[in-house]
């Protein structure tokens, strides 16, 4: 056995002839984690130098994947990485830089180590063949399929692949258990261990596993599992075939064609695959700080960016119309209405109004006579306030190209397409159409009914929101959405970035006194709580989402912090917390900070230190659970202290309880 040590700047490939296979280690910048790539030649089909290709990673020197299966299902013959020899490795090192608009963080600098893997079938005499083009980051490693053109064929069949993730152990997972491949996302994760994804009491069984997901080994690593740019190709769930009690692990599934669900992608080649991608961390909250998802997407496409711009918007739907004489319902569905929302969003300081369905009929380029859009526009504009408009998906798909245009010439700012509930290789399609036609005309996008985000938004950044949240109006109709929820959410559906959860209701009611209604919705937890999420939870176009009177009177004072509360950060931590229970996130915009803390039905005491707030002085304007909000949900407590970064923050949680502070600092 003979070893080679190769060094490319900070990059360490171990490259090991073997009898039967070779063996390539790729490390991340710091050391910490391992991704190794080798041949199995245990296979009946395996010959001396080939065998299955897989790959292992660890963390730390503890392995977090076992040995898993790399390959594809092309056309109808064996999977391509089944009987493979590898021809070739490269290895390479660069670093990530770039701004990131409207998100998390400002900019972004995330170095890497690289390796790419040629591997050619043994048994095929016309050479079939693909890359494995790898990253580790310290944040986590992901992987990708090169696909070049196959035996002189420039066409592409692939069914489906056979990427696994054999984890070390029976890992906890969080995982969002989806009906269908024609969902739009919205349920509950749910926390399992992965054996019980495969055998339910002696019973072999499968779920079908919407990404991301969230896992951690006992006494180890916090693991996200990911992908990122999609174009061209359709999305991936998971799920665990073993249907064994000792199977921990997930094969990759990718969603079917709609038109013809025995491949997942047609096409010509060549062609690559989406990434897979595995954050890795020591801690949960540094998974939701990572950048990972958006460093593996193309760059901004839109050269242009001066009229994007991200703000809070009032809305029309929550509160079923509800209009300044406090008349509800489809009556009120009418200009004047809409021109009341306009002015409490020009009131409040919000720059957009979000007008729902209902003003159209079928045909997105005509108006069905209930509320006229260019007089709507034409008014708000008087107000400095912008209009966006909601859209069906299939409308959008057949009309795209006549309608955006038309909203451009209108004066509509932005566009909340609905109910796409498709995530096939047409259907992914669609989202980067809709992101590149819309910019063309100078139109903001938020996703509705839809899948989690995989980082197109740095690609085109006009793409400000998705949905796919189980999210604020299941109040309106059951007992769905909760703090126990929003709990899980703050890690789970985080982990991919924006979420338009339509936060801010403030009919606020404990987990007894709740009841679902669609004319003046409630919410369960309290109105603390609420004010939180705008800091917790990531969105650059929130929603205000309750009757302009519900924040008047009383309220007023709690409302301030949505006034002040901005939409986009330079800086994210998430400074405590642990999932499903509860979590703080501090995040910087210029030189103030904000932080948001909220607990599901558990009330918690917390000391936190300001550490993040650095040099000089600070007035800490916090809102708070009063002291009787866990029977009187609305009450908020809000005070005003001096703080520096050596000082401490003592928050009262109630259940189903927030807080959210304001850090100004010192002139």
């Amino acid at each position: 056995m003979m070893k080679h040590l190769i060094r490319a700047g900070s990059l360490v490939l171990v490259a090991t002839n073997l009898l039967y296979g070779q063996a390539n280690s790729l490390k991340s910048p710091d050391g910490k984690l391992v991704m190794t790539f080798s041949l199995d030649s245990s296979g009946p089909m395996s010959t001396e130098g080939s065998g299955r290709l897989q790959y292992a990673v660890t963390y730390h020197g503890k392995p977090i994947i076992d040995a898993s299966a790399l390959g594809l299902d092309l056309d109808d013959k064996m999977p391509l990485g089944e009987n493979v020899k590898i021809r070739d490795t490269k290895e390479s090192s660069g670093t990530d830089d770039y701004p990131l608009l409207f998100s998390k963080v400002s900019h972004v600098h995330d170095a890497y180590n690289s390796m790419s893997l040629t591997v050619q079938e043994a048994s095929d005499s016309r050479g079939r063949g693909l890359t494995v083009e790898a990253r580790a980051y310290n944040s986590g490693v992901a992987f990708r399929y090169l696909l070049p053109v196959q035996g002189g064929s420039s066409d592409l069949h692939l069914r489906d692949e056979e990427t696994e993730f054999r984890f070390s152990q029976d890992d906890t997972a969080w995982v969002l258990a989806l009906p269908n491949y024609r969902s739009s996302y919205e349920s509950e994760y749910v926390r399992y261990n992965l054996s019980a994804l495969s055998n339910q009491g002696g019973v072999s069984s499968k779920f079908l596993i919407g990404l991301p997901t969230l896992l951690h080994q006992p006494g180890g690593a916090w693991m996200s599992l990911m992908e990122a740019d999609l174009e061209g190709n359709s999305s991936a769930y998971v799920t665990n075939p073993t249907g064994s009690w000792a199977g921990h692990m997930f094969r990759v599934k990718l969603s079917p064609r709609w038109d013809d669900p025995y491949y997942a992608v047609t096409g010509t080649l060549p062609h690559h695959s989406a990434w897979r991608v595995l954050g890795v961390a020591d801690t949960p909250g540094a998974l939701i700080e990572s950048n990972l998802q958006t460093d593996l997407n193309p760059g901004n496409r839109v050269h242009d960016t001066n009229w994007i711009k991200p703000g809070k918007a009032s809305w029309n739907w929550w509160v079923d119309n509800v209009n300044q004489n406090g008349d509800s319902g489809n009556k009120q569905f009418t200009t004047e209405t809409m021109k009341y929302y306009v002015d409490f969003a020009a009131k409040s300081g919000f720059p957009y109004f979000f007008l729902d369905a209902g003003w159209y009929s079928g045909d997105i380029t005509k108006m069905n006579g209930k509320v006229d859009i260019p007089e709507l526009v034409k008014y708000a504009a008087t107000k400095n306030v912008k209009v966006w408009i909601w859209l069906y998906s299939t409308s959008v798909m057949a009309q795209m190209k006549e309608a955006f245009p038309l909203y451009e010439k209108w004066g509509v700012a932005g566009l909340k397409i609905d109910f796409i509930n498709r995530d096939d290789q047409e259907g992914i399609q669609f989202f980067y159409d809709v992101g590149r036609y819309a910019a063309e005309h100078h139109l903001m996008v938020d996703f509705h009914g839809c899948h989690t985000p995989w980082g197109i938004m740095r690609t085109y950044p006009n793409v400000m929101s998705y949905e796919s949240v189980l999210g604020l109006e299941n109040n309106k109709v059951g007992r769905r959405d909760s703090p126990v929820d929003r709990a899980v959410f703050a890690w789970t559906r985080s982990l991919v970035g924006s979420m338009d959860y339509t936060a801010g209701a403030f009919d606020n009611q404990t987990e007894d006194s709740f009841v679902a209604r669609n004319a003046s919705p409630q919410v369960m937890g309290t109105r603390a709580q609420q004010l939180a999420l705008y800091v917790v939870y990531e969105n650059p176009v929130p929603m205000v989402s309750d009757s302009p009177q519900n924040y008047a009177g009383e309220a007023a004072a709690a409302f301030q912090f949505l006034k002040d509360v901005p939409t986009t950060w330079d800086e994210t931590h998430v400074v405590g917390g642990e999932v499903g229970e509860y979590s703080t996130v501090v995040r910087r915009h210029g030189k103030e900070w904000y932080l948001g803390s909220m607990t599901n039905w558990t009330p918690r005491d917390l000391n936190i230190p300001l550490t993040f707030l650095g040099s000089g002085n600070f007035t800490a304007e916090v809102y708070e659970d009063g002291s009787n909000a866990a029977t009187q949900p609305k009450q908020v407590n809000i005070r005003k202290i001096s703080v520096t970064a050596t000082s401490s923050l003592n928050i009262k949680l109630a259940p189903g309880g927030g807080a959210a502070v304001r850090f100004i600092p010192g002139r």
